[in-house]
């Protein structure tokens, strides 16, 4: 099992999880969902209490990452395959991402 935090602004928004390969899940934080201020961290990920789940990664976390010559780069320096989607994620933890989403997590 991987995890990932997410958070919206500076505040947790959920976590993403992938059971196993094929196996993924979104969940909101239960006080994330309790402010109404706080909107939901996209469109295809609407606020609600359970978890979304799928077989494969949620396209609005695979949007977050580099593409081309960049996703390429750093892959090779952070030793992660291309294909591992979650890996990728994973390690782009911490940096900058488009839009008020940012991921928080490392690679273990």
């Amino acid at each position: 099992m991987r995890t990932i935090d997410v958070y919206c602004g500076n505040c947790h928004a959920g976590q993403l999880i992938e059971w196993a390969l094929g196996d993924y899940e979104f969940c909101y934080d239960v006080d994330y969902l309790d402010n109404a201020a706080m909107p939901a961290i996209s469109v295809t990920l609407p606020k609600r209490s359970e978890p979304f789940r799928s077989h494969l990664i949620f396209p609005f976390f695979v949007n977050l990452l580099p593409e081309g010559a960049n996703r390429k780069a750093l892959c090779q320096i952070k030793h992660v395959d291309e294909k591992d989607f979650f890996g990728m994620l994973q390690m782009i933890c911490g940096m900058d991402c488009i839009g008020n989403v940012t991921l928080k997590g490392s690679i273990q």
